[in-house]
């Protein structure tokens, strides 16, 4: 395989959606799920999945088991046209999302991948190796790998989602970005956070806003804005991912970072049009 231009880390997983008219109360009762269907979630095959509709030469790493569930990842994904590199797993890691049509989302875990143990696999390092950019996202084996991006001096990719400004997790992934993302859901003061991130080193940082867009301060503190461009939502799922690889494709492309934050937008908006993780999937999963 040629090194690819991106490496993506991380969750491929398949989830169950439940959409229902409000999320549930903490408390016994019955309710009708309005839809449900069955698809790929997590949040590295969703960029990878976005990176491939921009034409980037990309391969995600991700792991799966010897089941059902690994085998439907693993087909979908290749007819998609998304480049693998598969780690073993005694077992695919599998979500339950309940979700409304405003995008409110409960995602209860009903199986994780296993812990990898021993060296870093030689095809892993060869392509972390060859890349412009490495994306690693929050999971424990990208985690393992933060090391070796940095042994190997590569550019490192974030994305804390709903951050909170305090987990401990979170921290070795911000320390060994360039470029950090996330969303503000946890975060009661996004634009400090941002500017905490330039000050500590990174190139960039990008919160993402839902509805009203994305905000982002670059190197010299500089902030910028983008709307989010107007969309009939099918589903939410995803669309972060899709703005992540949309700026990261436009920034290799060499556009500064308005264009680029502007391509996020856009790249983001095709998401929201699908039910699945991304349109690339739809005739892929189309009785799913």
């Amino acid at each position: 395989m040629n090194s690819p231009r991106v490496f993506v880390a991380g969750p491929a997983t398949w989830n169950s959606i439940v959409v229902l008219d409000r999320l549930p109360d903490p408390v016994p009762h019955m309710q009708f799920a309005e839809e449900t269907w069955e698809t790929i979630g997590g949040t590295s095959a969703g960029k990878a999945l976005s990176l491939a509709a921009a034409g980037v030469d990309a391969v995600l790493y991700a792991l799966v088991g010897d089941d059902e569930a690994g085998h439907w990842i693993q087909d979908a994904l290749a007819a998609a046209g998304v480049p693998v590199l598969w780690g073993e797993s005694t077992q695919t890691e599998r979500h339950l999302n309940l979700m409304t049509r405003g995008g409110e989302r409960v995602s209860l875990y009903l199986a994780s991948p296993s812990e990898q143990s021993g060296g870093v696999p030689e095809d892993v390092r060869a392509a972390i190796k060859g890349s412009e950019v490495v994306v690693l996202d929050l999971a424990a084996e990208p985690r393992r790998l933060l090391p070796v991006a940095a042994e190997l001096g590569r550019r490192v990719w974030v994305d804390v989602h709903d951050y909170d400004g305090a987990n401990e997790f979170h921290r070795p992934f911000l320390d060994a970005a360039d470029a950090v993302f996330c969303n503000a859901d946890k975060l009661s003061d996004p634009l400090a956070f941002l500017r905490s991130r330039v000050k500590a080193g990174t190139s960039f940082a990008v919160c993402t806003l839902g509805a009203e867009g994305a905000v982002a301060v670059d190197a010299a503190g500089e902030i910028f804005r983008v709307p989010a461009v107007p969309v009939d939502v099918v589903d939410t799922n995803g669309a972060g991912d899709g703005f992540f690889a949309g700026v990261l494709a436009a920034t290799l492309d060499g556009a500064l970072l308005p264009h680029a934050l502007a391509a996020g937008a856009a790249s983001a908006s095709a998401v929201l049009r699908s039910r699945h993780l991304h349109p690339l999937l739809d005739p892929v999963l189309r009785q799913a």
